[in-house]
């Protein structure tokens, strides 16, 4: 998966009856990291389980795995030392590692290093229940199969660390793209759509239950395809495949209040019917996260991308002419195998370009079992890395000025999401560019919209007043 959006978060409290058993999460990485511990929360509530944010009260504690980089991993390893010295005052304590570090580091994690009890891989989260029980009866406990099939599409996930506004709905699991640095497809197996029918169920179900913004969910949500005549029974004959666009205009439909957004989308899949569909409905966000990683096509080879630098700027020329004003971020990679310091400064001349309005940016972090690990040498110095990624958020953190500052004076249609984190007086919500706003509370309330028009600006953050609440 392309490597946006990272970080960590730990499980939502929930009232637990006296005498049950207590659980917490932590997650790492990526969103569809986040969709996917909502699914466990809410197998292991089926099965019994309360929650905790205390380590020290848990019965349980999963860690969620992220092993796109590096540090990710390590940053995962530390915590399992510290939840092992856990178990020493409390020898019941279950540790178990779910996700992406879970297949490739199995043997290391139970047999080699002792710090986790159980291991789960992404498709096997049913089994959790079965494979605790193990470890209670004495056992360690693997199942870290991949699954052509597995989609939970019939799970109702338990909303953690929720505002009660937005959420995340998993439209697709897994990776057909081998991109060379990437371990996805390793981790998380084979491409596998979403039946739309619970799609759309599901999005209904959080509309009904006060949430007013979803993001589809996907390693390459452009090419989420559902095939009614490999799945069943055919209801419309003339409507037997469903593909992102036509999912994505069902979604946008169940209520002109639901906004939608999107993440992530592959350059070499992005179509125009997905930004017709985006420029018919308000509602749908005009903001598009699309991944770069390098600015030169002989990297991009390299990087197995299946787009030239050709080809991404004739998507991002084509975004901007049937969205106008659509906001683009993306993912960039500094220190890629053998990339010489005219490729860098051509991933300069592309950011130059394009002028994003965000980027996540990264040094390349050599991932074990991909093609890039096999095929090249990671020859590129680190401290030559380090100076390269700095430039490149230097000037990425320039670009974002500018493109912040062109929204001043203006008068922006936001979602509130919730309390300001410097304010009690202010609330905090996104505009359709996915801009954060912050403004004065007055009567508003999270869940609500409202005009606000757009006064002063930090690189990423408008702060405005507001000009009218929405019904």
């Amino acid at each position: 998966m392309d490597e946006s959006r990272q970080g960590e978060k730990l499980m939502t409290d929930f009232a637990v009856p006296n005498g049950q058993r207590k659980m917490m999460i932590e997650s790492y990485g990526c969103q569809m990291n986040f969709s996917d511990s909502e699914i466990v929360a809410s197998i292991m509530s089926e099965a019994g389980f309360g929650t905790t944010r205390n380590a020290e009260e848990a019965d349980l504690i999963l860690v969620n795995t992220c092993a796109i980089r590096d540090n990710a991993e390590q940053k995962v390893r530390n915590r399992l030392v510290f939840f092992r010295s856990l178990k020493k005052k409390n020898p019941s304590l279950v540790v178990g590692v779910l996700g992406c570090m879970a297949e490739r580091l199995r043997e290391q994690l139970i047999e080699q290093e002792q710090l986790v009890d159980l291991v789960v891989g992404p498709d096997a989260y049913r089994d959790l229940p079965n494979l605790i029980d193990k470890v209670d009866g004495g056992q360690k406990a693997v199942n870290v199969l991949l699954s052509r099939e597995e989609t939970y599409a019939d799970i109702s996930p338990v909303r953690l660390d929720s505002n009660g506004v937005t959420a995340f709905i998993s439209i697709m699991r897994g990776c057909d793209n081998m991109c060379s640095f990437c371990v996805v497809p390793f981790t998380r197996g084979r491409e596998r759509s979403r039946d739309p029918e619970s799609i759309i169920k599901e999005a209904k179900e959080l509309f009904d239950l006060g949430y007013r913004e979803v993001t589809l969910l996907g390693q390459n949500v452009d090419s989420y395809k559902w095939n009614m005549t490999s799945k069943g029974e055919i209801k419309n004959p003339e409507q037997s495949t469903t593909n992102f666009a036509q999912l994505m205009e069902m979604v946008a439909l169940v209520n002109s209040k639901l906004r939608i957004r999107f993440s992530t989308s592959h350059p070499k899949d992005m179509s125009n019917e997905v930004l017709h569909v985006m420029a018919k409905y308000e509602n749908i966000c005009n903001y598009v996260h699309l991944p770069v990683q390098s600015g030169n096509s002989d990297v991009l080879n390299r990087m197995n991308r299946g787009y030239t630098r050709e080809w991404y700027l004739e998507r991002i020329k084509a975004i901007r002419e049937i969205i106008p004003g659509c906001a683009i971020s993306t993912d960039v990679i500094s220190g890629f195998c053998a990339e010489t310091e005219e490729e860098h400064q051509d991933t300069l001349s592309l950011m130059e370009e394009v002028q994003y309005d965000m980027a996540f940016m990264f040094k390349y972090s050599e991932r074990p079992r991909t093609l890039a690990e096999r095929k090249f040498t990671d020859d590129v110095p680190e401290d030559v890395k380090g100076r390269r990624l700095t430039e490149v958020i230097d000037l990425q953190m320039s670009h974002s000025l500018i493109r912040t500052k062109r929204m001043l004076g203006k008068v922006h249609k936001v979602l509130v999401e919730g309390r300001s984190k410097r304010s009690e007086n202010d609330l905090y919500g996104r505009n359709s560019e996915n801009v954060v706003m912050v403004f004065p509370k007055g009567d508003l309330k999270p869940g609500m919209y409202a005009m606000i028009n757009a006064k002063e600006c930090t690189s990423t953050t408008l702060i405005g007043e507001v000009v009218e609440v929405l019904a």
